[in-house]
């Protein structure tokens, strides 16, 4: 047993990957003098996104967050207008929603994948109802199917907040290809990565064209590019939601090697599961579940604890031995502004239950194996000395 305890990190929840040319395509920019949006890597990106996902395009963007808010304005979202989506996401999936004057409007999540739970969609549905945001928790994919047949019977839009996702599969279909509407991340925390960045994916013909002007800042500069009109000028609403080239430059390289990125995530994920596989036997917490029909890309490797007091001094425990474990979400409909709009604790007993007992353990591409043991060996050493 190793009695040196320390409150310095030794092994950090997350390292960003750097796994091929990243270095080599920043300077290319950099000689290229193109630094800005739209260039010869955002292109790149997108057409690699469009062909991966089957999509009908893709905008590269500075965020998830701003792929969300396009998307919003795609909708046409506007003040009365209610969305259903989990409590248990990202700021961002809900700020989205009422930075255009919509209401969200949170629903449970399953235990099994801590996705939104598609049985209480229906129940949600109201006249207000313009949209349905999905969010796929930790890269395993929610039921796609029965939420776009649900989203057809009552004329709904699907955005997935795929921000998670990149990579992963339900049903044989990559998520972020499916909804009307898809959004991914490449902040500094995710598979593929560039620092801070995102897309859109446009997975239905009728938002190509407004899309375009919405991220060119309201004008129809796309079209003047391509020869289109003589001149361009402001059309619509809209704003900046360029990325960077630099950023792009970094991301391709990243997406040229994504089926390693993915298969070294699942190297550590497998040995998280087999290696704790006993200790879940031994009802200490549960691992994480993966339907059937879902590929999941391994974005995070949680254990789900019996209650909130042992996932804490789990966590602290943790700490004390230099390793960074976190827990995640706290529930929307419980914040200062879930409260303020008039959501109160008890409405959504699985997500306030299941998010106080969260714990994620380090899971990334350049985590090494001696470091991994290490961090089996600790949360093994936890549980042997609280038997109790």
């Amino acid at each position: 047993m190793d009695n040196h305890k320390t409150d310095k990190i030794k092994i950090h929840f997350n390292v960003p990957a750097k796994v091929g040319n990243e270095m080599r395509y920043i300077e290319e920019v950099i000689t290229n003098k193109k630094l800005s949006g739209e260039g010869p890597f955002n292109k790149k990106c997108a057409e690699f996104l469009k062909r991966r996902l089957n999509a009908k395009k893709v905008l590269m963007t500075p965020s998830c967050t701003h792929a969300l808010e396009m998307a919003a304005i795609l909708l046409r979202l506007k003040e009365g207008d209610e969305v259903i989506m989990p409590s248990y996401t990202f700021s961002s999936t809900a700020t989205s929603v009422c930075i255009r004057g919509a209401r969200p409007v949170f629903i449970d999540i399953r235990e099994d994948t801590l996705n939104m739970d598609e049985a209480l969609i229906e129940k949600a549905i109201t006249p207000r109802t313009k949209a349905i945001f999905v969010m796929h928790y930790a890269g395993v994919g929610c039921r796609m199917d029965l939420i776009m047949e649900i989203a057809r019977k009552y004329n709904l839009f699907v955005v997935e907040d795929a921000a998670q996702a990149i990579d992963a599969k339900i049903g044989g279909r990559y998520l972020g290809g499916i909804g009307h509407l898809g959004c991914f991340s490449f902040h500094e925390t995710k598979n593929c990565v560039c620092g801070e960045g995102g897309a859109l994916v446009i997975n239905d013909e009728r938002f190509l064209e407004r899309a375009e002007i919405i991220r060119e800042k309201g004008t129809n500069r796309e079209k003047f590019f391509r020869g289109e009109v003589d001149k361009y000028t402001w059309v619509d609403i809209g704003s900046s939601y360029l990325l960077s080239e630099l950023c792009a430059a970094y991301l391709y390289a990243q997406f040229e090697n994504i089926d390693k990125i993915t298969l070294r995530r699942k190297e550590v994920y497998t040995r998280y599961n087999v290696s704790l596989k006993a200790l879940e036997d031994n009802g200490r917490f549960r691992l994480p579940i993966l339907p059937e029909d879902c590929d999941t890309n391994y974005h995070i490797f949680f254990l789900l604890l019996p209650d909130e007091k042992t996932r804490n001094d789990l966590m602290d425990y943790l700490k004390s031995n230099g390793i960074l474990a976190v827990f995640h979400y706290l529930p929307l409909h419980l914040s200062l502004m879930g409260t303020g709009m008039g959501y109160k604790k008890g409405d959504l007993s699985i997500t306030e239950d299941l998010s106080s007992r969260v714990l994620r353990l380090p899971l990334y591409h350049d985590l090494t194996l001696e470091d991994q043991e290490y961090v089996i060996s600790r949360i093994k050493e936890f549980f042997n000395e609280n038997k109790g």
